[in-house]
Order: structure tokens, then sequence, then C-alpha cells
């Protein structure tokens, strides 16, 4: 029984010690545990795995997969990263630029602005091809100059007062349709995510006359096509005490975690400790420095349960971002089959 114990832990859980990590490889693969039927097997698989959405925002999402390998929780992190495109502006055209930002840097602060547009309503631009079409390109202008307040106070020195349009931001740009995009997207508001997003400030006398064109693209390409701020996983925390820990200890116990992890419950006039939502813990593994503690907790981590944290630039909401990257997974594995399917059998 005890033997059976120790594979059991070994295959679900990570345990973290004080001076390493155990059981981080995947083990239970077919014929390695005796006793375990460890073949994939569909149906078990169906029956084992889920998704739990445990927080939904505008932006941000937080959810649970469970019953899946590393492979595959990494595998569908990347995919969020890099390979769900979105709009972004690739070419700049600059007809003036009199500010003291050089040409380069604006068209590069120009295209790292997240674009508010559905990139399912467009098409990848074809290489080469420099003028673009209604169906691959969104054109934005950008046409603003400084001058000064004529009506501003002498004494003043706040440039807010003394100059009208010196500071430029992404609200400043403006989309022209392509070809007959008014017809195509007659509802389309186009436009930067985030209006006070600062792309340069202006003096009197300068100015910024430029054309974008924002094209379909993947992160995998360019950083400025990533549609997520950050997709994170990490595995769920599992805390055990392996004996009651009371009073003095049980206090010092709930400083080493993170608020709201260990609750402190008073029983028959003691001070009991208990764990209370092991899931908000970073294990910092503050316990391991006290001797009178160290030996009386278990750190660990589910194996098969991911906790994924998705938080999308704005571009799309976090829950679309997520059935993206799951066609995009779909559709990798029906080419790996296709693949599979045309070598000739011998």
């Amino acid at each position: 029984m005890a033997a059976r114990r120790g594979a059991d832990e070994m295959r679900d859980r990570v345990v973290l010690g004080e001076f390493g990590v155990r059981n981080v490889h995947t083990t239970d693969f077919p014929g390695n545990y005796p006793g375990y039927e460890d073949a994939w097997d569909q149906r078990r698989f169906e029956e084992a795995f889920r998704v739990d959405v445990i927080r939904e925002e505008e932006d941000a999402l937080e959810f649970d997969m469970v019953g899946i390998d590393a492979a595959i929780a990494n595998a569908f992190r990347r995919i969020l990263l890099a390979e769900v495109p979105t709009m972004a502006v690739e070419k700049v055209f600059v007809y003036n630029n009199t500010s003291i930002v050089q040409d380069e840097i604006l068209a590069h602060r120009l295209g790292l602005i997240p674009i508010r547009a559905d990139p399912r309503l467009f098409e990848y631009r074809n290489q080469g091809d420099q003028e673009g079409t209604e169906i691959d390109t969104l054109q934005f202008q950008l046409k603003i100059k400084c001058k000064r307040n004529p009506q501003a106070a002498k004494e003043s020195s706040d440039p807010d007062e003394l100059y009208f349009n010196h500071k430029v931001y992404s609200k400043h740009m403006t989309w022209v349709p392509l070809g007959n995009q008014t017809d195509l997207f007659p509802d389309a508001d186009f436009r930067p995510v985030h209006d006070d997003i600062l792309i340069a400030l202006l003096r009197p006398g300068q100015e910024i006359d430029v054309l974008m064109h924002c094209v379909k693209g993947i992160g995998k390409d360019h950083a400025k096509f990533s549609p997520v701020a950050t997709a994170s996983y990490r595995l769920l925390p599992d805390i055990t005490l392996l004996q009651p820990i009371e009073d003095e200890a049980a206090e010092t116990l709930q400083k080493c975690f993170s608020p709201g992890v260990i609750e402190i419950q008073n029983i028959n006039g003691k001070k009991v400790a208990r764990v209370a939502n092991a899931r908000l813990d970073t294990f910092s593994r503050e316990v391991f420095r006290h001797e009178g503690l160290k030996n009386l907790v278990r750190l660990a981590r589910v194996r098969n349960h991911y906790i994924f944290s998705v938080e999308s630039t704005g571009i799309l909401p976090p829950d679309v971002l997520v059935s993206e990257a799951i066609k995009i997974l779909m559709g990798k594995c029906q080419r790996f089959l296709n693949e599979l399917d045309s070598v000739p059998m011998e």
C-alpha cells in the first residue's frame, strides 16, 4: 500500500522540497508502473479532461485546464503568444515630420499601437504587394500641427496652456477607408485600442503628417502582432499539513504563505491552522526557513491541473483569443494526421 501511495505521488504531484523539486518529469507512460494502465485512451481522456472558467473580465481571463500534459499546455500558450493573428501597422509613409522624433523611431512607435480591428475580417497580404487592397489592408492617417495659444497668459509656463496639439496621442489616428471598405464595413469602428497612448511631443511650427498601412500578421513574425499582453500558466498548488499546527506555530505558518492561503480557527480554545485556499499561494517556500515547521508541511503542485491566465491587449476579447488558439491547435493536429496518411506504408 505504501508503494502504491508513493507511485501515485510520483505520477500526480510535483513536490517542492527545501533544496529542490521532485517528480518533475512525466512518468506515466505505458509499462512504467506495474498495475497501472497508462496506454492512451480517448474515452478515458474525455472523461478526465475539463475546462473551468474561474474569472472573466473585459481584457483578462483565468481558467483551469485539467487532464492534459505539459506539452499540450505549453503548445496552447505558445499559440496564444505567437500564432493568433491580429492587425498592426506595417508600413508608414512619412509625408512630413518636423518633430524631434526620427522617422524610424516614429514608425516603430506607431507599429506597437494595438489596433481594434477583427483580423478574421481580413486576408493576409500577399508577399511583395506594396499597395494593399480593401480585403487585406487598413489605412490610417495621422496629421497634426502644433500652434501657439493666443489666449494663454503671458506668465504661464504650462505647455498645456501655451500650445495647441503639443501632445500627439493615438486618438489622433483616423481611419481612411480603402476602396469599398465603407460598404464592406458599414458599422466598423477601426481605431487604436487606447486613445491616450503618447506618440510624440511637438512645439509650435512642428507637425507630423503620415499615412499608415495595417496588415494581418502573427506574433511569430513580429511581437507587435501578438494579441496578448501576457499568456501564462502554472500548476495548481497543493499544500498538506502533515500534523496539527497550533497556537504560535499556527500564526507563524500563516505568515509564511500568501494572504488567504492559511486560516486560523479557534477549536477548544486553541488556535489551529488549516489550509483555506492553496490556489492563492505563489510558493515562495518561506516555510522551509523555520526549523519547527519545515517538516510539518508538504508543498506540491498537481501535475495535470493548469491554471491559465490570459490578458488581452484589447484587440480581441480573451475568450475569443482562447477559442481561436484552440482552432489553430486543431488545425495543426489535422495537418499532422494528413501528413501521416500521405506517407506510403511498406
